[in-house]
């Protein structure tokens, strides 16, 4: 049963014109939207979309944003200036704002037209979760002003997908424990993916390596692989390498065979690996990131858990003036 603000933001697509998609956040806020502008891409045939960083949103004034936009925002805490700022700026251009926090009472709440509050963690209705919910969003606009016939689907799959990624993050766990301890003193991880696979690399890339275990990384797109970062490459440096099952499947496994053919420490992810069967066939491409996103919370635990470096752990977020 989808969540009742979900439930009255699709009621509100129903009475709007709606011809462009701005999708606005920062940092891990952001990264979760890229699969859904993805999913924009590929489906829809009449409403164009954009992903922004908040900050650039409001500095490059999209001459689209007016009356006919739907901006969706996303701040866990609510609290992220750029973001509040970003959701004020889109409805002083008369665009409909529909904002994804933690918390109901935050300053983004405030400012957005429509407000939907998620929930995290294993005894939570996936459907109420933030991945979950840009879904919802995005296939319910495509479906009422388009009829895309995959919205079933992908709430129906949406709604079994707790076990699904319980059981994921059991079978990956010896082999994050096993990255844990072989790249425990490495200086850098890169991280590679593609479509919709390539916001769950840059998150972390900047958010788990970079922000929460201070190691140097970069989020490489499996596309741009051969047109420069692939030079490098050599036996001993670690590349996580996603593979999905969406339509850019070739790019990760044609990077994917060229890093085993040259690097000695490539940690593969492949959503082949793990038990989708649950999951509708025709979505599964879209569903496959948010699964491999649970999967590299375990990396991520593992990793820290090795390094003595509790992902809490802050140098200047939260701390200093910035």
């Amino acid at each position: 049963m989808l969540n009742e603000m979900v439930d009255r933001v699709l009621e509100e697509y129903k009475g709007r014109e709606i011809e462009k998609v701005f999708l606005v956040g920062c940092g891990g806020s952001s990264a979760l939207m890229y699969a859904s502008k993805y999913a924009l891409d590929h489906e829809a045939k009449t409403i164009d979309s954009d992903l922004y960083s908040s900050n650039e949103f409001i500095h490059r004034h999209p001459a689209k944003l007016g009356e006919k936009s739907l901006v969706i925002l996303c701040s866990h805490y609510g609290k992220t200036p750029e973001t509040v700022n970003a959701a004020r700026f889109a409805r002083e251009k008369g665009a409909m704002t529909v904002s994804l926090t933690y918390d109901p009472d935050s300053p983004l709440a405030e400012a957005s037209e429509f407000v939907i509050v998620y929930e995290e963690g294993k005894e939570q209705p996936f459907l109420n979760d933030a991945h979950a919910i840009m879904y919802e969003l995005v296939f319910g606009l495509l479906y009422i002003k388009e009829g895309n016939p995959k919205y079933e689907a992908i709430i129906q799959s949406l709604a079994g997908l707790r076990p699904v990624i319980e059981k994921a993050r059991e079978q990956a766990l010896p082999a994050a424990q096993t990255f844990g301890r072989t790249c425990q003193d490495a200086k850098i991880i890169y991280t590679m993916g593609s479509g919709a696979n390539y916001g769950i690399a840059y998150w972390f890339a900047i958010c788990i390596l970079m922000e929460m275990q201070w190691i140097h990384s970069h989020a490489i797109h499996a596309g741009e692989y051969f047109h420069g970062p692939f030079e490098i490459l050599d036996k001993g440096v670690p590349i996580i390498q996603l593979v999905g099952l969406d339509e850019t499947r070739p790019l990760e496994e044609r990077s994917l065979g060229f890093s085993r053919q040259y690097g000695d420490n490539i940690i593969t992810l492949d959503a082949k690996d793990f038990d989708l069967s649950e999951v509708d066939e025709q979505v599964k491409g879209y569903i496959a990131p948010l699964v491999l996103h649970r999967v590299l919370r375990v990396y991520a635990e593992e990793l820290a858990n090795a390094r003595n470096h509790p992902l809490s752990t802050r140098r200047y977020m939260w701390k200093v003036a910035y």
